[in-house]
């Protein structure tokens, strides 16, 4: 059994028939892609093509090189139909526990399933997360988290803060600068560092690929230099100085296709962390207040696996898994896919990763 339809999931779920073993993919969606076809219009992968593909079936090169929202859907529904497997939508699971010496998975409105082996696909970002600040329950205006958000029209004359500074809260706070907001301010917390997608026209992937296989240190200085030279000091733009440490904390950069522009003309403020809401807008860090009609918490996800694995030993204090993705667990039949925390990409990792899970669930049933 796989639980999650997403990449990770049919990747695993697609070398694993590679192999020979048969799998069902529950994805709580009604149909493959859901996740993805709910996401904002302007999304593009960050990564290229070539290195985005799945397991045993590569993105079909009529595909142009960065995969839009609605392209990256096409292809994980061709590639479904293409490995031929089998998917049951509209299944929600609620509960994966240990159960006479097999694995039982129970299922919304449904009979539960039982299986030797189960992957746990349900990703890095399963569950949106909004910070519980101070009057919360106070502010009048519209507060969302960007997971809802789709386009800029239902912002249109409006002050607009977006909260977090990463890839999505940035091409938010871009899309509604070019899409009619009346003002648009981002509140940082930690600075990012920030690199563009094609510096000097080669694409940042490829060169992430290449410095990962250097010492951490060597590949921060060198990534900053790169920066430094094709982005310059955003300082005078209001965006505060960042530690450019990616390759030591292994944390994805703010990845820029349109943010720095928009900063740079002034169609982006930038203001301090939120430390509260008021009626009317948001408490900065700073003391100061500032009216918004409508705020975007693109605050991040958890994983949700805590209250989904009933399992002991397996997840860290954050609620990620213990051991490394398409590595067996602690607990025998039991693997994690699509948890890798990567500069590489999360698509080449699902592929990677779930070739080295095939070989040891392959193992595990013999």
């Amino acid at each position: 059994m796989v639980v999650g339809g997403g990449a990770s999931g049919l990747s695993a779920a697609g070398a694993l028939a590679h192999r020979g073993i048969h799998s069902i993919v529950l994805e709580r969606d009604a149909e493959v892609g859901g996740t993805w076809a709910r996401r904002y219009e302007r999304l593009h992968l960050h990564t290229m093509r070539e290195y985005s593909g799945l397991a045993h079936f590569p993105i079909p090169t009529r595909y142009p090189r960065y995969l839009s929202r609605d392209e990256v859907v096409a292809y994980l529904r061709e590639y479904a139909s293409h490995c031929a497997l089998s998917v049951v939508a509209g299944s929600a699971v609620q509960r994966i526990r240990q159960s006479d010496g097999a694995w039982r998975i129970d299922v919304a409105d449904a009979e539960p399933w039982r299986a030797r082996v189960v992957v746990i696909a349900t990703g890095q970002y399963r569950e949106p997360f909004v910070p519980p600040w101070p009057g919360r329950e106070a502010y009048r205006g519209q507060l969302s988290h960007s997971i809802a958000y789709v386009n800029a029209s239902p912002y249109a004359r409006q002050r607009v803060l977006v909260v977090g500074a990463g890839n999505s809260g940035a091409e938010i706070a871009t899309d509604l600068a070019e899409g009619g907001a009346s003002s648009v301010a981002m509140s940082v917390r930690t600075p990012p560092p920030i690199v563009p997608r094609d510096p000097f026209g080669m694409p940042v992937q490829r060169t992430s690929i290449l410095l990962s296989t250097l010492p951490p240190r060597i590949a921060n200085r060198i990534g900053q230099t790169t920066a430094r030279l094709t982005i310059g000091d955003l300082t005078p733009y209001g965006m505060p100085r960042a530690a450019f440490t990616p390759y030591t904390r292994k944390q994805v950069p703010l990845i820029d296709v349109g943010f720095v522009a928009a900063l740079k003309r002034g169609q982006v403020a930038v203001r301090p962390a939120v430390e509260g809401l008021t009626a009317d807008g948001a408490r900065f860090a700073d003391g100061t207040t500032e009216a918004f009609d409508a705020i975007v918490a693109a605050t991040g996800f958890t994983t949700g696996l805590t209250d989904l694995l009933q399992v002991d030993g397996v997840l860290d204090a954050s609620g990620e898994p213990t051991t490394a993705s398409g590595e067996p667990s602690t607990q025998p039949g039991l693997y994690f896919i699509g948890f890798t925390h990567t500069l590489r990409g999360h698509l080449f990792e699902a592929r990677r990763d779930s070739q080295r899970l095939a070989r040891h669930v392959e193992r595990y049933l013999s």
